[in-house]
């Protein structure tokens, strides 16, 4: 293709800046396609040797360059040369033929046009491995994302499966083998959903607060009529995408550092609503609160290890910058802990 357009262009040219040559169009665009195909047999064989020294090193590929250009352009002018006359009833006598007539215009024409061609086949191999290492670095990147958020979802349901397991034990020593059949079953469920669904998948908040409510049903087990829950879900916030697993935790620290921590127990408030192009999800207990919210997550992680940590991490990696995690005591008591996330749904 290029070398057509290189013949067509000479053509153009000529009848620009050449009047006369309108007689001669058709034989100079003969000569042009005939220069132009020996051209495309020559930097063929230059692409071979290319590729043939490509491995080679910077300093044997800058030679090969300059000398098979040079080798090229040597065997091409004397077609040129020949081809040029043609369209006027002449022709170069082989026999005959000095220097002059076979490589006349060698290094004003023919070897700068190789050089060129070379240029442009090197730069448009650096660029397409340019691209084949970006495409590469992405996938890896991608990779490395999912791994990221797969090592999260495995370092939580190892520890939520801990602690229900131990509520269980629990239920099984004081012989409470109802209450302890109703947690198991439960579990399963939500085990099955937690198996389901990938780290990198996203559900609407209307599908993760029935999640949410599985653990909260096997909380309940636990605190019967002590643990309350409140919802304030706004229609469009129930349609939003959230990454699975994301009020658990919240909820799980809000029970342990709430609700068990008073012998009445307390109301957990889940809300979520729309705010602009944000979704903002607060989830608010009644307890205690913290005494220092400025190092309310170090708190909360130190005390489960993962916890609120873990939800930080994988809002980080799905959304970077764009996601808000904040702790803030409410009066008279209690603490709320706010998710800010774009909105986004299916």
């Amino acid at each position: 293709m290029g070398w057509s357009v290189w013949a067509l262009m000479l053509v153009l040219l000529n009848l620009i800046f050449v009047p006369p040559a309108l007689e001669y169009i058709i034989p100079l665009a003969l000569v042009y396609s005939l220069s132009a195909a020996v051209a495309i047999l020559l930097t063929s064989g230059l692409r071979l040797l290319y590729k043939l020294v490509w491995e080679k090193g910077f300093v044997v590929r800058f030679l090969a360059t300059w000398f098979g250009a040079f080798g090229a352009a040597l065997i091409w002018q004397p077609f040129q040369n020949y081809f040029a006359l043609l369209p006027f009833g002449e022709t170069i006598d082989l026999s005959a033929a000095t220097g002059q007539d076979l490589f006349d215009n060698l290094f004003i024409f023919s070897y700068p046009l190789m050089l060129t061609w070379s240029a442009l086949y090197f730069i448009i191999k650096y660029y397409q491995l340019f691209q084949l290492e970006k495409e590469k670095s992405l996938r890896s990147e991608a990779l490395a994302h999912q791994a990221q958020l797969l090592m999260l979802r495995y370092q939580l349901n190892p520890h939520f499966l801990f602690n229900t397991l131990n509520a269980i034990s629990t239920l099984v020593l004081e012989k409470a083998t109802e209450q302890a059949n109703e947690m198991l079953t439960k579990l399963s469920k939500f085990l099955r959903y937690s198996l389901d669904h990938s780290p990198l998948d996203r559900v609407t908040l209307a599908h993760e607060l029935e999640t949410s409510r599985l653990y909260l049903d096997i909380e309940k087990v636990r605190f019967a009529e002590r643990m309350r829950l409140e919802l304030d879900i706004d229609k469009k916030a129930e349609a939003a995408l959230v990454p699975t697993m994301l009020l658990q935790p919240i909820i799980e620290n809000s029970i342990k550092h709430g609700i068990s921590k008073t012998e009445h127990g307390g109301t957990i408030r889940i809300a979520a609503k729309k705010v602009g192009k944000l979704l903002m999800i607060q989830i608010t207990d009644d307890g205690p609160g913290i005494a220092n919210v400025e190092i309310a997550e170090q708190q909360l992680a130190l005390s489960n290890g993962v916890g609120i940590s873990n939800i930080r991490n994988r809002l980080h990696t799905i959304y970077g910058e764009h996601y808000d995690l904040a702790f803030s005591n409410v009066k008279p008591s209690g603490l709320t802990v706010k998710v800010l996330i774009p909105y986004d749904t299916e």
